[in-house]
Protein backbone atom coordinates (compact mmCIF):
# COMPACT_ATOMS: atom_id res chain seq x y z
CA UNK A 1 0.00 0.00 0.00
CA UNK A 2 1.04 2.89 -0.89
CA UNK A 3 1.35 6.15 1.81
CA UNK A 4 0.61 9.32 -0.03
CA UNK A 5 -1.32 10.97 -2.38
CA UNK A 6 -0.36 13.31 -4.99
CA UNK A 7 -3.21 15.45 -6.20
CA UNK A 8 -3.51 18.72 -8.42
CA UNK A 9 0.40 18.76 -8.10
CA UNK A 10 -0.09 18.60 -4.43
CA UNK A 11 1.25 15.49 -2.17
CA UNK A 12 -1.32 14.32 0.70
CA UNK A 13 0.04 11.99 3.68
CA UNK A 14 -1.82 9.31 3.64
CA UNK A 15 0.06 7.42 6.07
CA UNK A 16 -2.29 7.77 9.57
CA UNK A 17 -5.31 5.11 9.37
CA UNK A 18 -7.40 7.91 10.37
CA UNK A 19 -7.09 10.05 7.10
CA UNK A 20 -7.39 6.54 5.24
CA UNK A 21 -10.67 5.82 6.74
CA UNK A 22 -11.68 10.01 6.50
CA UNK A 23 -10.80 9.36 2.72
CA UNK A 24 -12.98 5.70 2.39
CA UNK A 25 -16.26 7.75 3.78
CA UNK A 26 -15.62 10.65 1.99
CA UNK A 27 -15.83 8.54 -1.67
CA UNK A 28 -19.03 6.79 -0.25
CA UNK A 29 -20.66 10.07 1.17
CA UNK A 30 -19.80 11.09 -2.81
CA UNK A 31 -21.12 7.97 -4.10
CA UNK A 32 -24.61 8.45 -2.19
CA UNK A 33 -25.03 11.54 -2.89
CA UNK A 34 -24.61 11.09 -6.40
CA UNK A 35 -26.98 8.26 -6.47
CA UNK A 36 -29.60 10.66 -5.27
CA UNK A 37 -29.06 13.51 -7.20
CA UNK A 38 -29.28 10.86 -9.81
CA UNK A 39 -32.27 9.57 -8.28
CA UNK A 40 -34.29 12.69 -8.29
CA UNK A 41 -32.58 14.13 -11.90
CA UNK A 42 -34.51 11.36 -13.88
CA UNK A 43 -35.16 8.30 -11.69
CA UNK A 44 -31.52 6.78 -13.24
CA UNK A 45 -33.22 6.28 -16.63
CA UNK A 46 -30.44 7.93 -18.52
CA UNK A 47 -27.99 8.72 -15.63
CA UNK A 48 -27.50 6.08 -13.60
CA UNK A 49 -24.28 4.80 -15.29
CA UNK A 50 -22.92 8.07 -13.63
CA UNK A 51 -22.59 6.24 -10.22
CA UNK A 52 -20.41 3.53 -12.06
CA UNK A 53 -18.33 6.01 -13.31
CA UNK A 54 -17.57 7.47 -10.54
CA UNK A 55 -16.93 4.53 -8.68
CA UNK A 56 -14.30 3.74 -11.39
CA UNK A 57 -13.09 7.26 -11.11
CA UNK A 58 -12.72 7.11 -7.24
CA UNK A 59 -10.84 3.86 -7.83
CA UNK A 60 -8.65 5.19 -10.55
CA UNK A 61 -7.55 8.54 -8.39
CA UNK A 62 -7.73 7.22 -4.46
CA UNK A 63 -8.38 3.72 -4.23
CA UNK A 64 -6.24 1.19 -6.61
CA UNK A 65 -5.98 -2.17 -6.89
CA UNK A 66 -6.60 -2.36 -10.63
CA UNK A 67 -3.36 0.09 -12.17
CA UNK A 68 -0.04 0.49 -11.09
CA UNK A 69 0.06 4.22 -11.74
CA UNK A 70 -2.52 4.93 -9.50
CA UNK A 71 -4.15 4.50 -5.64
CA UNK A 72 -3.37 3.61 -2.62
CA UNK A 73 -3.46 0.32 -2.95
CA UNK A 74 -1.22 -2.14 -5.52
CA UNK A 75 -2.74 -3.90 -8.25
CA UNK A 76 -4.56 -7.36 -6.93
CA UNK A 77 -3.57 -8.94 -10.08
CA UNK A 78 0.32 -8.96 -10.21
CA UNK A 79 1.05 -8.37 -13.72
CA UNK A 80 3.45 -6.81 -15.21
CA UNK A 81 2.49 -2.72 -15.85
CA UNK A 82 1.98 -1.34 -19.25
CA UNK A 83 5.00 1.03 -20.01
CA UNK A 84 4.47 4.07 -21.14
CA UNK A 85 6.84 6.12 -23.67
CA UNK A 86 5.05 9.23 -22.51
CA UNK A 87 3.16 10.38 -19.48
CA UNK A 88 0.09 9.30 -19.23
CA UNK A 89 -2.45 12.05 -19.82
CA UNK A 90 -3.60 12.27 -16.22
CA UNK A 91 0.03 12.34 -14.98
CA UNK A 92 -0.38 15.57 -17.47
CA UNK A 93 -2.96 16.99 -16.00
CA UNK A 94 -1.12 16.12 -12.47
CA UNK A 95 -4.54 14.34 -11.37
CA UNK A 96 -2.14 11.35 -10.55
CA UNK A 97 -2.12 9.62 -7.29
CA UNK A 98 1.61 7.77 -8.14
CA UNK A 99 4.28 8.67 -10.73
CA UNK A 100 5.14 5.57 -12.55
CA UNK A 101 8.84 6.05 -13.90
CA UNK A 102 8.64 5.83 -17.43
CA UNK A 103 10.08 2.86 -19.47
CA UNK A 104 11.75 1.61 -16.00
CA UNK A 105 11.97 -2.02 -15.45
CA UNK A 106 10.75 -2.09 -11.50
CA UNK A 107 9.36 -4.28 -9.19
CA UNK A 108 6.88 -2.12 -7.45
CA UNK A 109 3.63 -3.55 -9.03
CA UNK A 110 4.18 -6.86 -7.23
CA UNK A 111 2.80 -7.73 -3.89
CA UNK A 112 4.68 -9.27 -0.99
CA UNK A 113 3.10 -12.10 0.98
CA UNK A 114 1.79 -9.83 3.54
CA UNK A 115 0.06 -7.99 1.08
CA UNK A 116 -1.57 -11.04 -0.90
CA UNK A 117 -2.74 -12.28 2.75
CA UNK A 118 -4.25 -8.45 2.70
CA UNK A 119 -6.23 -8.88 -0.25
CA UNK A 120 -7.38 -12.39 0.07
CA UNK A 121 -9.06 -11.54 3.68
CA UNK A 122 -10.04 -7.93 1.90
CA UNK A 123 -11.58 -9.91 -1.42
CA UNK A 124 -13.41 -12.46 1.40
CA UNK A 125 -14.68 -10.21 3.89
CA UNK A 126 -16.34 -8.38 0.49
CA UNK A 127 -17.70 -11.43 -0.54
CA UNK A 128 -19.43 -11.77 2.65
CA UNK A 129 -21.14 -8.16 2.47
CA UNK A 130 -22.12 -8.92 -1.30
CA UNK A 131 -23.48 -11.95 -0.40
CA UNK A 132 -25.58 -10.28 2.43
CA UNK A 133 -26.85 -7.65 -0.21
CA UNK A 134 -27.62 -10.69 -2.58
CA UNK A 135 -29.86 -12.40 0.03
CA UNK A 136 -31.36 -9.21 1.15
CA UNK A 137 -32.65 -7.99 -2.50
CA UNK A 138 -33.79 -11.58 -3.36
CA UNK A 139 -35.61 -11.53 0.34
CA UNK A 140 -37.31 -8.06 -0.71
CA UNK A 141 -38.10 -9.49 -4.43
CA UNK A 142 -39.67 -12.59 -2.44
CA UNK A 143 -42.00 -10.33 -0.07
CA UNK A 144 -42.74 -8.47 -3.18
CA UNK A 145 -44.22 -10.43 -4.89
CA UNK A 146 -46.23 -12.24 -2.61
CA UNK A 147 -46.65 -9.65 -0.27
CA UNK A 148 -47.53 -6.63 -2.72
CA UNK A 149 -49.26 -4.44 -0.69
CA UNK A 150 -47.16 -4.10 2.18
CA UNK A 151 -45.20 -1.65 -0.82
CA UNK A 152 -47.60 0.70 -1.72
CA UNK A 153 -45.85 3.50 0.37
CA UNK A 154 -42.73 2.64 -1.72
CA UNK A 155 -42.49 5.83 -4.12
CA UNK A 156 -41.09 4.04 -7.26
CA UNK A 157 -41.40 0.33 -9.76
CA UNK A 158 -40.30 -2.32 -8.75
CA UNK A 159 -37.53 -1.89 -12.12
CA UNK A 160 -36.21 1.33 -10.34
CA UNK A 161 -36.19 -0.48 -6.66
CA UNK A 162 -33.95 -2.96 -7.77
CA UNK A 163 -32.08 -1.04 -10.14
CA UNK A 164 -31.31 1.45 -7.07
CA UNK A 165 -30.21 -1.81 -5.27
CA UNK A 166 -27.85 -2.88 -8.10
CA UNK A 167 -26.22 0.31 -8.38
CA UNK A 168 -25.47 -0.23 -4.53
CA UNK A 169 -24.06 -3.41 -5.18
CA UNK A 170 -22.42 -2.63 -8.23
CA UNK A 171 -20.51 0.07 -6.76
CA UNK A 172 -19.16 -2.38 -3.68
CA UNK A 173 -18.27 -4.96 -5.95
CA UNK A 174 -15.79 -2.30 -7.61
CA UNK A 175 -14.84 -0.51 -4.48
CA UNK A 176 -14.82 -2.64 -1.35
CA UNK A 177 -11.45 -4.75 -1.24
CA UNK A 178 -9.68 -1.51 -1.59
CA UNK A 179 -12.03 0.33 1.07
CA UNK A 180 -11.61 -2.77 3.49
CA UNK A 181 -8.00 -2.46 2.68
CA UNK A 182 -7.77 1.28 3.66
CA UNK A 183 -9.66 0.93 6.33
CA UNK A 184 -7.89 -1.85 8.10
CA UNK A 185 -4.73 -1.06 7.66
CA UNK A 186 -3.19 0.32 10.95
CA UNK A 187 -1.15 3.29 10.85
CA UNK A 188 2.11 3.42 8.85
CA UNK A 189 5.84 4.99 8.35
CA UNK A 190 5.32 7.91 6.14
CA UNK A 191 7.56 8.31 2.94
CA UNK A 192 10.87 9.77 3.61
CA UNK A 193 9.74 13.54 2.16
CA UNK A 194 7.48 13.80 5.04
CA UNK A 195 9.12 12.52 7.96
CA UNK A 196 11.67 15.12 7.61
CA UNK A 197 9.27 17.40 7.30
CA UNK A 198 7.67 16.65 11.03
Amino acid sequence: MRTELVLMGKRIDMSARKRRRMLVVLIYAAIAALILATWFLDHWHKTGSWVLWAALFACYLFLGGARRESGLVKPFNNKHPKVHETAPPFLLLKLRTYAPLLGAENNDYLNDERELQQSGYAHFKAYQVLGIAAILILSLALFRMNLPQWFHWVPMSSDELYYGLMLIVVVLIVTLPQSILLWTEPDMEPEPEFAEER
